[in-house]
Parts: structure tokens; sequence; C-alpha cells
């Protein structure tokens, strides 16, 4: 059976061997038949440990998921690598859900995803009765503890329904976050033997954790994102309010944010959060009410503004990150306010006595790993219960190179102006009357007569305000609680005062590029998008990051050699491999001094050669068109198809660069696809080309749907 597996692994879902885990686990379930509980960290590959299986088994495989986003993710990954499977949730009607009922008990569908919710019908336990369940994939399983930090009471309805069930199916139990509790409780509440637990450890190698103190957090995030801009990440906050100020700030930079958090309706959200999946924006700035169920691959990076409550939630949250495993960062803006935030939300969020003092201990924990001196992720493994992990190595911890300064004089100013204006102030009031500000207030309040006025006059007031941050980061400030901290000077900060110990700090943190910009990677990305957006499909759904970055390492010229492309399978390189293998050439053509896996020529096309000099390809593509060229034209001289002529020119739009519409879409042309969206919607690419004359390409579709979302939501 086993041979079969691995078969099933490369055809569908194009990996040549496991993962660690996954085959035992697998075998697990169809040898054994025995309830077993994964735990694996995000992005190790917890959904293969039953979609394998189901395609084993006869019946089909119920999956109970909290998260209804993922379910369509995960719906839409699994029919286009050719698994037939659906979903049931609050998303649908009630006639929907009848149909999709009806069509599993003709055995249509190898997997059935569910929302826990739905186990509290007594109408759908019946339903379901009637299907064959050879398995019962329950994921995020933490969610079943009150230990966990993520507790679902209607997780509990589980126990009922597997008593209600008949046959006995096999329960596999899943999660990314389990500390020892937990993963007992998960055990005893779903007939899970210890000896059955499978758990491959907590590390994602792929993964790099860095803690930023005492910065300018706006500062660094605007650097950080400039430098990264073509990559995807999150952003995340504890509160809606500073998730609405943060999208908008970036926003007017001219950075392509969105914002999702409680406070939205529905279709907001729900817009915002397409618009990320489909990469029509890169950055999504939210709260905690984001993202755990998403499972778009390609976040390159995770940056917490804030400190979040709990170690259980920031691992959640930041691995997010480099789900293909591909190289990703994890960074965590800290600073001293945000303790008082999370105290704050904590006590507004229950009354519970104990349950408080269990969220308190977790929040000190938290505080703990942004003080730590040593490794990281070490210390994250330490609390999910790892026993003496080595250091990661690549964590800001393990490679913090910086030199140390003596500020101790600086940090005496601070604090001798702080005690002499009462102690009564938040950071910047200070910052004022230390750079020798002649603002009202400063004057009104006498503080200009005060001996540390204007005693760091030679720095400027946001150079003061991050040297404050950095001694409250540091403990040497402390913070009271309530709407409008002050600043007090702590026991440590009074052994400064005191000349009985010294202040060192480090040079400011350098952001760095995460991936190296390839041009034949940027237009595969391209092509894919383009792709996504005929199947209404998130582009991750198409291929995964790691497998375009496979392409451009192997350059297949045939459907053999696509095949060995990393995250390919059959189903996909019958699906995609023509129109890949196609884009590869022309790009190979183009740029002969491409490094080639052979001496092979990919195309007979004569080869069009390019001086490192010159341009990228989709920017002589509009330069070309700026000099008057049409897209036929242009296709022809630089032998590149239309589509590809017109997939640059696309590119340069979101990149900033202005085209004149009226030379590719006429009146005629437009008032067609107006007509067919008027009839068909736009959310699909195909019913439009269906509905429009043979002439007008998917291009100048997706150029003419661009050109209105620009004007004003002409079309909405």
């Amino acid at each position: 059976m086993l041979t079969k597996v691995r078969q099933d692994l490369q055809n569908y879902f194009g990996y040549s061997s496991f993962r660690p885990g996954q085959e035992k686990v697998i075998s697990n379930v169809l040898e054994k038949k025995r309830n077993s509980a994964c735990i694996m960290p995000t992005g190790g590959g917890k959904s293969i440990c039953y979609q394998i299986p189901a395609l084993q088994l006869p019946g089909t495989t119920l999956v109970i998921s909290p998260l209804i986003s993922l379910m369509k993710d995960q719906v839409d990954a699994l029919n286009v690598a050719g698994i037939p499977a659906s979903y049931i949730n609050s998303s649908l009607s009630y006639q929907e859900m009848r149909i999709r009922l009806s069509e599993t008990k003709q055995g249509r569908y190898k997997l059935l995803y569910i929302a826990p919710e739905r186990l509290q019908s007594p109408e759908f336990l019946q339903e379901i009765k009637q299907l064959e369940i050879p398995l019962i994939a329950v994921d995020e399983a933490h969610c079943i503890s009150q230990w966990g930090h993520d507790f679902r009471p209607s997780y509990m309805n589980i126990k009922e329904m597997l008593n209600a069930l008949p046959g006995d199916p096999v329960i596999l139990a899943l999660t990314a976050t389990a500390t020892p509790q937990v993963s007992d409780d998960i055990c005893r509440l779903l007939h899970i033997d210890a000896s059955q637990v499978v758990s491959t450890g907590f590390a994602r190698s792929n993964l790099s954790f860095q803690l930023v103190k005492g910065e300018d957090k706006m500062r660094y995030l605007e650097n950080y994102i400039k430098t990264n801009k073509d990559e995807s990440g999150i952003i995340y906050t504890a509160t809606r309010k500073e998730a609405d100020r943060i999208s908008q700030a970036l926003r007017i930079k001219g950075i392509r944010a969105g914002r999702y958090h409680a406070g939205m309706n529905d279709e907001e959200r729900l817009r915002e959060q397409e618009d990320f999946l489909q990469d029509n924006i890169t950055i999504m700035v939210a709260t905690s009410a984001f993202g755990m169920g998403i499972d778009k691959s390609n976040i390159r990076y995770v940056i917490h503004y804030q400190m979040p409550k709990d170690m259980e939630s920031y691992y959640q949250e930041a691995g997010r990150a480099g789900r293909d495993g591909a190289d990703s960062e994890c960074i965590l803006l800290y600073s001293a306010q945000d303790v008082q935030i999370q105290r704050f939300l904590i006590e507004q969020s229950t009354t519970n006595e104990s349950r408080q003092i269990q969220q308190l201990e977790k929040l000190r924990q938290m505080m703990d790993y942004c003080h730590t001196e040593g490794c990281l992720q070490a210390f994250i493994l330490r609390y999910f219960g790892e026993q003496s992990p080595e250091d990661c190595g690549q964590c800001s911890s393990c490679t913090d190179e910086r030199e140390l300064t003596d500020v101790t004089r600086e940090a005496q100013m601070v604090m001798s102006c702080l005690i002499r204006m009462g102690a009564r102030f938040g950071k910047t009031f200070i910052s004022q009357v230390l750079t020798g500000s002649r603002n009202k207030k400063v004057v009104e309040a006498g503080f200009d007569k005060l001996t540390t006025y204007g005693m760091m006059k030679d720095k400027s007031l946001q150079e003061v305000n991050e040297f404050i941050e950095f001694l409250t980061s540091e403990l040497y400030l402390g913070a009271t609680t309530g709407q409008y901290p002050t600043l007090y000077v702590t026991e440590k900060g009074k052994e400064v005062l005191l000349g009985k110990s010294g202040v060192e700090r480090k040079a400011r943190m350098q952001t760095s590029q995460l991936v190296e910009d390839d041009e034949l990677f940027n237009h595969l990305r391209a092509v894919r998008k383009s792709i996504a957006e005929e199947e209404n499909v998130p582009p991750f759904v198409v291929f995964s990051d790691v497998t375009l970055r496979d392409m451009c390492a192997k350059l297949p010229d045939n459907p053999q050699d696509f095949l060995n492309v990393k995250g390919v399978g059959e189903q996909k390189r019958q699906r995609y491999g023509e129109r890949f293998i196609e884009e590869i050439q022309t790009f190979c053509a183009e740029n002969p001094d491409r490094n080639r896996k052979s001496e092979a020529v990919m195309t007979s096309k004569p080869s069009k050669k390019r001086t490192p000099t010159d341009e990228p390809s989709h920017l002589e593509t509009y330069k070309m068109f700026q000099e008057g060229m049409s897209i036929k034209e242009l296709a022809e001289a630089r032998e590149i198809t239309e589509e590809t002529a017109g997939s640059h020119l696309l590119r340069c739009i979101s990149e900033g660069h202005s085209i004149d519409w009226e030379r590719i879409i006429t009146y005629q042309i437009e008032a067609q696809i107006k007509e067919a969206v008027e009839k068909v919607g736009k959310e699909k690419l195909k019913p439009l080309k269906e509905n429009v004359s043979e002439e007008i390409s998917y291009f100048i579709i997706k150029l003419t749907l661009e050109k209105w979302r620009q004007e004003s939501g002409q079309i909405v």
C-alpha cells in the first residue's frame, strides 16, 4: 500500500519523498487503523497526512476545521491537483449545503471539510450517518483543550459525533501548537493512546526570528517593506485602532497594504482578504483575527508591530511565514507599552479569575522571550516542551555582531530630566524638553527653566524618542498603566543615575533583503497570477514560490523535465506545463546569458541578445509601447506572444507606470466587456472571455478591469 501512497504523493502533489513524520502518521492510519495525533509546525505538511489516506480509503474522509477561509483554500488546491473535495460551512446557503451533501452521498468527493459548529445540528448529524466515513481528521486540534490558546467550545461536540456515527472511523488529530498539557488533553478527549502521538518537533529551520527593541517602529517598518517591496507579508497589531492607523500610513506612502480586523464588516474583510490572497496587495495589517485560516504559502515575513499575548499566539501567527519552506523572517517590534496594552486586553476579555491568572502568566512568559539574551528559537522550543534545544544560529540573538556604545551619560540626562518634570509625562513631552523645544506647553509648564532643558539639543526629537524607548525596553524606565501612561525611573535605572552601573547600547538594526531579485522569477510570478485570475483561485494554489524558483534553476524545456520540478505532479503538468515551458523558452531566447542546465537549445527561434545594461524585459516592452508600437508589433519585434506582452504591461501598471488606455481599449471593446460583466460578473475571466468576441484576448480583459479599478470604481 505504501508504494501506491508514494505514487500518489508524486502524481498529485509533486513530491518525490515525504517530510519527517508524514509517512509514520499515514502508516498509523492506513495499515494500523489506529487513532493518532500529529503535532508538526506550521508548514510541516500536516494536510498531506490525511489527504493521502483519503485517496486510498473507500468513502469520504471528514475534515473538521474551524477556519472557513482555510477550507476554501485547501479545497481549491485539492481540486486543482485533481482530488475531488468540497466543504460545508456558514458561507453556503441551505440549498447549497443540501446539494453538496447529496453529491457526497453519491461518492463525488474524497474529502469533505466541515466547521465544528455543524456538529451542533441534529439534522446534520443524521445526514452524515448516511455517509461512508473511514477517517475523521480534526484540524487545529488544540482548539479542543481549555488550556489551549484558542479554545473552541464547539470542538467538544466532536465526541458526541463520534458516538453517533456507525462503524469505527479512524481519528487523526492535527495541530501545530500544543504544549505538553494541551497534547494530553487532545489524546484524552479524542481517545488517542499517548504512544500514537507523532511529533516532529516545533523547529522551523527556514524561519529566522528577530527581536527589535528600542527603535522607532514605524521607521523600521517602512524601511523593511521598502527593502522587500515585492514580497508578501503580514503585520500584526494588538488593537483594531493600530491596524487602521498603520495601514493608512503605509497607503499614504504608496505601499499596497490592506487591513483586517473584527471591527470591519464581512464584505470589507472578504474583499481585503481576497486582494491579499490574489497578490493584488502585498501587505496585510491585521489583528489576530486574521491569518490562522490562511493557507497562502508565499508569505515571506511576519512582523508583530506589538507584542502578542502569549507564546502560542506568537508562534502560530509568526508561522504564517514560509509555509512553502523558503527562507522567511519573523520579527517582533517590542516596546514596554505593549505589556500594558496586553494587560488591559486580558482584564477586559474575561472576569474569570483563574482564567485571568493563567493568561497573565502566559503574558509574563512572552515578556521573558522579549528580554532573553539567548537563542530565540531555542526559547520557543523549550516553551513547547523540547528539552535542551540547540541554538538555531540564525536568529537576531545568535547573529548579533553589532558594536556596543557607552550611553550612560545620555541615560542619566533622560532620567534626571524625567525626575525634574515630576515623573508625570510620556516620552514625547520629555523629549521636547530635552531637545529644547519652544512648544507652548513646555514653556507654560516652566520646563524651559529646568537645568536639563535642551541638554540633548544636538539630537532630533525622533532620536531622543527612540533612546527613551530603548531605556524602557531595557527596564531602566518603567511605564504606568492607563490610557495615557507616564514614565518613571526603575530600581535598575536608579543604579545608573547614582553612577553604580552603566548603560551600553547596540547600533541600529539593519533591514535585510529576503530574496535576491530574479527577472525570470518575477516573470513566472506574473504568468502564475494571470492563470490564477483566469481560474479564480489564489496564485499559490497554481504553484508555490518554491516551485517557481525550482523552475528558474532547472529551466525545464520538455514535459518530463517539467515533472521533475519540485511541487509539480502529473495533474499540474497536464494543466500548466505547456504554458510555463513556453514562457521559460521565450525568456531564455531573449536572455541567452541566463545560466543553463545544459547546452541544449530550448527553442528554434533565433535569440534576441541583450546586454547586462539592458532594461528588464517588462520595461523593454513598456518602452516600445510608449514609443508608439502596437501590442502586435512589439510582440513580433521582441519575438514574444501578445499575451506575454500584455502581462508585461500589467506588471508595469502595478509598479506605478501610466499608459494610454485608448491605444489598447477602444470604446467598442470596453462596451463588449461591460456587457459581459453585467451578464456573468467579473469574478472569473473564462466566462467573460466566452461572452466577448474572439479578438478580445484575456490580457485585454484584464487591462480593461484594471482601467476600471483605477478610474474610481466605475465598475464595482
